[in-house]
C-alpha cells in the first residue's frame, strides 16, 4: 500500500531552466499506475511550477537530489547529459555489515525479476551496470559508504550492494531479517553535478543526508 510522505520537497535551486530539489524518502518521483498513486514529487511541484518535465527518477524509498526541466529545450540536453554518462552523481548509504576492501567497482549486468517485479536481478543477458564504492567509516555491525553510479539501471545501487553481502539498511526488497528493520532505506543521493542546459557552465548540487 502507498502512502506518501507528509514531507515535502525542498528547493536548492531553480532558474528559467531547471529546477533541483531534494526528494523526501516515501515519495514516488511519477505517478504509479492506479489513482491510489497519483501523489508524487511532479505533481507537487506543478502547483508552483507548471512547465516542470521530467528528466530522470529517484526509487520511492530513495531521498536526495533530483533535477528537472523547465523548458522543452533543457529536458533534450539533460537528457542527452544523462544518457551520455556525463553527469555525475554521488549517493552516501549504509550498509549492513564490515565492507572491504575501502574502494572497490560493482560490474553485474541487471535485468528485471519478472515473476517478482519490481525487483530487479543480476543476469548475464541483463544491461551493463557499473557501480563505485569508496568507504566512509566502518564498524563491524554497518558500513557508511559513498556510491557513484556510472550506469543509471533501475535498483541498481541496491541490486549491487546485496550482490557484495552488504545490502542497504531498511531495504525492503534486497535486505532481510536485523537489515531489513529500520525505519527507512538508507540510500540518499547527495551530490548531482551536470552542465546547465543554457550556459553550459558545469554546477554541482547537494543535499544533507537525512541519516
Amino acid at each position: 500500500v502507498y502512502r506518501p510522505t507528509d514531507a515535502q520537497p525542498r528547493l536548492i535551486h531553480h532558474d528559467d531552466q531547471i529546477l533541483v530539489v531534494d526528494k523526501p524518502e516515501g515519495l514516488l518521483s511519477v505517478p504509479g499506475r492506479g489513482e491510489d498513486r497519483a501523489d508524487c514529487l511532479i505533481a507537487r511541484l506543478r502547483g508552483a511550477f507548471p512547465t516542470v518535465l521530467l528528466v530522470h527518477r529517484l526509487d520511492l524509498d530513495t531521498s536526495g537530489v533530483m533535477v528537472f526541466a523547465l523548458t522543452p529545450h533543457a529536458q533534450r540536453h539533460l537528457g542527452r547529459q544523462f544518457e551520455a554518462r556525463q553527469v555525475r552523481k554521488s549517493y552516501v548509504a549504509r550498509l549492513w555489515g564490515r565492507l572491504e576492501p575501502r574502494t572497490g567497482t560493482v560490474d553485474q549486468p541487471l535485468m528485471v525479476d519478472w515473476p517478482n517485479r519490481p525487483r530487479q536481478m543480476i543476469h548475464p543477458e541483463g544491461r551493463p551496470a557499473q557501480t563505485g564504492w569508496r568507504v566512509i567509516r566502518a564498524s563491524d555491525a554497518e558500513t557508511r559508504v559513498r556510491l557513484n553510479p556510472l550506469t543509471g539501471r533501475s535498483h541498481q545501487l541496491r541490486v549491487h550492494m546485496a550482490h557484495l553481502g552488504h545490502p542497504i539498511l531498511g531495504d525492503p526488497l534486497y535486505a532481510s531479517g536485523a537489515a531489513a528493520d529500520f525505519p527507512r532505506l538508507m540510500l540518499h543521493a547527495e551530490t548531482l553535478r551536470l552542465r546547465h542546459p543554457e550556459t553550459n557552465v558545469t554546477m554541482t548540487f547537494s543535499a544533507e543526508v537525512p541519516f
